[in-house]
């Protein structure tokens, strides 16, 4: 492909309401259009899973009371994830790192919702989510700022040297959590829901808690947000297509860089919600909650393919749902059963469910 030709492509993967850099080139003359294959086996796994757990449970009313709360818990976790499948898939950097900024939102939460005791006691709704939002806001901005210096000093020194990179940012981690212990203290702090939140809904034997289904509205809306930036947004479009082909993007005049800075600093931020959402499934916070959490999201992130929001979504929930069907059945083997999970789904799709750039 010659220069202006390599512009020209470059030029229509950026501009506004093109369909994504994943879409075949031009077809030769005379030949049928190529048209992308909608993939809809993956989203069948998650009822699929949750009807082959029906049975096994036995009781409908307990099976709906795991049901939600698998997927709630799934929907935490892809909060948390989706940040770094993003960091992972775009920009090719594997942040062992990830969990020091969930710690960090959780513990900012802790520190915004002290002096708010009024609004989070108050038995009515509106309050509660104003004290929520103001500590989820000041998660992400703090998490945010810390994430892009952690990339402008850890991780840009060690672009495309991926054992340097996973060496480095646990190191930043570690450091991470022992500043933590430094402004906070080393012991577990406790993180209430506000009272509007507590308790369950009854429908006849099942109990919904009240804060999981919060959690599954929270998980969709980011997950509706991060699908449509990355598919209907200029930004969104010259991020792909700069993952893509970085020269010709940057032939035009855009600063690739400066995105995918930006792109580790929202996957912080999205890390800061995170942490503030899981504090509050758990009800404590710890400087090493980041790092226990990290196996799971690197699950979810290799079960759902690098760098695929839809995948990591799917993943998510597959995970919550696998730990809470087998925490309920086999408490023994609970611990082992998202990594028999990743196996298998690997042995199917050795990518992932989805590839960078798909769903």
């Amino acid at each position: 492909m010659t220069k202006p030709a390599a512009i020209a492509a470059a030029a229509a993967i950026a501009a506004p309401g093109h369909p994504g850099a994943d879409v075949p080139p031009p077809a030769p003359a005379g030949a049928e259009p190529v048209t992308p294959r909608r993939d809809f086996i993956p989203l069948l796994l998650v009822p699929v899973l949750a009807l082959l757990a029906l049975p096994l449970v036995g009781s409908p009313s307990s099976w709906l009371t795991l049901t939600v709360a698998g997927l709630a818990m799934g929907m935490i976790i892809f909060i948390i994830a989706s940040g770094l499948t993003l960091v992972f898939g775009l920009m090719d950097v594997l942040n062992f790192g990830h969990g020091v900024f969930i710690a960090l939102g959780a513990f900012v939460a802790t520190t915004v919702l002290a002096p708010m005791a009024a609004l989070t006691e108050a038995d009515a709704l509106g309050p509660n989510l104003l004290a929520l939002a103001a500590a989820v806001t000041a998660a992400m901005v703090i998490a945010g700022l810390i994430g892009w210096a952690f990339e402008r000093l850890i991780v840009r020194p060690v672009y495309g040297q991926h054992l340097k990179q996973i060496l480095i940012t646990m190191g930043g981690m570690i450091i991470g959590e022992e500043l933590i212990k430094a402004i906070w203290g080393p012991q577990q702090i406790s993180l209430p829901l506000p009272q509007t939140l507590r308790g369950s809904w009854l429908f006849g034997d099942a109990a919904i808690e009240k804060y999981r289904v919060l959690a599954v509205i929270v998980g969709v809306t980011v997950f509706m947000a991060m699908l449509w930036v990355l598919a209907r947004t200029k930004v969104g479009l010259l991020i792909r297509a700069g993952v893509q082909d970085r020269e010709m993007v940057e032939s035009l005049g855009y600063r690739i860089r400066r995105l995918f800075v930006g792109v580790f600093v929202a996957g912080s931020a999205l890390a800061g919600l995170g942490g503030v959402m899981w504090g509050l499934y758990q009800q404590n916070v710890t400087a090493q909650m980041g790092s226990q959490v990290n196996v799971l999201i690197f699950i979810v992130i290799i079960i759902g393919g690098l760098g695929s929001a839809g995948g990591c979504f799917i993943g998510a929930m597959l995970v919550g749902l696998m730990a809470n069907y087998t925490g309920f059945l086999a408490p023994k083997v609970a611990m082992f059963s998202n990594i028999l999970l990743m196996v298998m789904v690997l042995l199917w799709r050795p990518q992932g469910l989805y590839s960078a750039g798909r769903a």
